[in-house]
């Protein structure tokens, strides 16, 4: 949920790279699901260094903070050094501030002059557990093909974390080609995954209309053994299914629809821009979605594949050839959701208040096999059975942000959990992100993001652009 983007962002149904201060890249993949969503769909974002090096320009912010468990409190500082027009190299520094703290505070020197401080702390300075260092190379190709190189380092590991990632954009497709080693993956509970070595390959349709057909083709590799990375969550040990050796081609279609129930007829205040031009109509929207996703696998990724990675079966369409190591899943899938705002983002107190709320049905041959369930349950006057009206339970999530002072509003987006088992407490909030957002609306839309999530024990600040 650290995407912190409004649902259907960008009119498609597809997993974003995650944010997180765990890495010095600042992103995550989610885990491939099964076989939703596609596992690799890049949003139009900043990389962190390009991040990290305007708000230094243009916003005076010398370090950036973020923390994370183990780690804790940590320092950034990025330095760019552009070699042409169209190659820039950038050396990103972290020092951790907690680590270097703690390691004062415990120190058996105890100086008296300020000296003999200068020269404890000078001491501790010089360990280099306290320190990371990142080297990202981007080079502009041409106008519509970027490829950037990465390379980082940490004290805690002595194999650094490498990644290429070209990218293409077609006149209605964007391309996506990334290899890293080890590659970062979160799964839906929390705990972080290293995998030795991940390629993947995505060609996304691309499309301005608020209803519309949109496509996804994508092709994964994974090789080696995933180990946990620094999990906090510590709920399941597991390895996921889907990221065991092996490879992956996906193919998803969906088509959108949208619809305005009511939007503000008011003129705007003349000669006042609003701080976001995204966020500026007052309106009652909802927008439905229903497509068809296809997987097959070879290799090991192959050998649970009727079953994910909590143990319930699947149950769509599932071919499986144990020979060769292969199997096939497909399955519809659909998703709903409603929008109002109210104000124009253009006063300075209160004058913005969004409410976003989505409904999943990321297996739709499940939930029509718990609604037939259900029905003949209604029918026969017996009583509904409990995993028939589980399964029709869609996957829900509430956005809600709201102006405080001028460009500054607060944020919080949740998902919500079902749990019908639990009787005392069914509903529940799942992974809560709280941030407070700072629009620059001198950029038209543009935001630094201050974002906590409580239950990953995360921070991190960024900088968005034309996100809604």
């Amino acid at each position: 949920m650290r995407k912190l983007r409004w649902v259907m962002d960008g009119g498609g149904f597809w997993d974003l790279d995650i944010s997180t201060p765990k890495t010095l890249d600042g992103l995550a993949c989610p885990v491939p699901g099964d076989p939703l969503p596609l596992g690799l769909s890049r949003g139009a974002r900043l990389s962190r260094p390009r991040q990290l090096q305007f708000m230094q320009l243009f916003m005076n912010a010398s370090l950036l903070p973020t923390f994370s468990q183990p780690q804790g409190f940590t320092l950034q500082r990025l330095l760019s050094l552009p070699f042409s027009d169209n190659w820039v190299v950038f050396l990103l520094g972290q020092f951790n501030l907690q680590k270097f703290i703690s390691s004062v505070n415990n120190s058996e020197e105890k100086p008296t002059r300020v000296s003999s401080w200068l020269k404890t702390f000078g001491n501790h300075l010089k360990k280099k557990s306290l320190y990371a260092l990142g080297l990202c190379s981007e080079f502009q190709l041409t106008p519509d093909d970027t490829l950037l190189f990465g390379l980082d380092s940490y004290d805690y590991t002595d194999k650094p974390r490498g990644k290429a990632v070209l990218h293409h954009k077609f006149p209605h497709h964007d391309l996506t080609v990334e290899a890293v080693y080890p590659g970062l993956f979160v799964d839906k509970i929390g705990n972080y995954w290293d995998v030795p070595f991940s390629m993947a390959i995505d060609l996304a349709s691309s499309t301005a209309s608020d209803s519309s057909a949109a496509y996804h083709l994508s092709a994964h590799y994974t090789s080696g053994s995933p180990k946990q990375f620094e999990s906090t969550q510590n709920q399941n040990d597991r390895v996921p299914r889907t990221l065991l050796p092996g490879l992956a081609f996906k193919s998803v279609f969906s088509c959108r629809k949208s619809i305005d129930i009511w939007r503000s007829e008011t003129p705007k205040l003349k000669w006042v821009q609003p701080y976001d031009i995204f966020l500026s109509d007052p309106h009652v929207s909802a927008s439905g979605m229903i497509g068809a996703a296809a997987t097959t696998y070879f290799g090991e990724n192959s050998a649970r594949a009727q079953t994910d990675d909590d143990g319930e079966h699947f149950s769509g369409l599932f071919l499986q050839a144990s020979g060769i190591k292969s199997s096939f899943l497909a399955d519809l899938f659909g998703s709903i959701s409603f929008t109002a705002q109210h104000g124009n983002f253009q006063r300075n107190f209160l004058d913005l208040s969004r409410f976003q709320a989505r409904l999943d049905f990321p297996s739709g041959s499940k939930f029509l096999l718990g609604a037939t369930s259900l029905t003949q349950d209604l029918l026969n006057s017996q009583k509904p059975n409990m995993e028939a009206l589980q399964a029709i339970c869609p996957n829900a999530t509430l956005s809600l942000q709201q102006q405080v002072v001028g460009p500054i509003s607060f944020r919080v987006d949740s998902g919500i959990a079902v749990d019908l088992k639990n009787l005392e407490f069914p509903i529940k909030a799942h992974e809560p992100v709280f941030a407070v957002e700072y629009a620059l609306h001198v950029l038209g839309s543009a935001k630094a993001v201050a974002w906590c999530c409580p239950k990953r024990q995360e921070f991190m600040v960024e900088l968005r652009f034309y996100e809604t």
